[in-house]
């Protein structure tokens, strides 16, 4: 029993390990541009509530925040880059990804919904 619990566990390892490398260097490199599947789960989404381009921040009405362990809730987001709020307007229904940065919630990626 142990001999195929060691193989088991030989053989599993590395594959294991080869699923979490590609979420380990976009993490290490900080992109953003793109959403990669491994990123889905930290999509929410929302409906744009205000827009202040000057201070850099968007106010989002938004559904849980399942990647920051939050409820439903609206509230003010800083953005990653400024260009972000080009891409939307106060009601438009977006999809966002909002993190963590510098003690701030910041978004680092908007879309419009499907």
């Amino acid at each position: 029993m142990k001999a195929r619990s060691i193989v088991f566990t030989a053989l599993a390892l590395p594959l294991l390990i080869s699923f979490n490398a590609p979420i380990a260097v976009a993490q290490e490199s900080g992109a953003t541009a793109e959403i990669k599947p491994a990123d889905a789960a930290a999509m929410s989404s929302g409906e744009v509530r205000k827009i202040d381009k000057e201070a850099g921040k968007i106010t989002i009405k938004h559904g849980p925040l399942a990647n920051l362990g939050m409820p439903p809730m609206t509230m003010v987001f800083r953005v990653s880059d400024p260009a972000l709020l080009d891409q939307v307007k106060p009601g438009d229904k977006i999809d966002f990804v909002a993190e963590k940065a510098n003690g701030a919630l910041t978004i680092t990626k908007i879309q419009a919904a499907e």
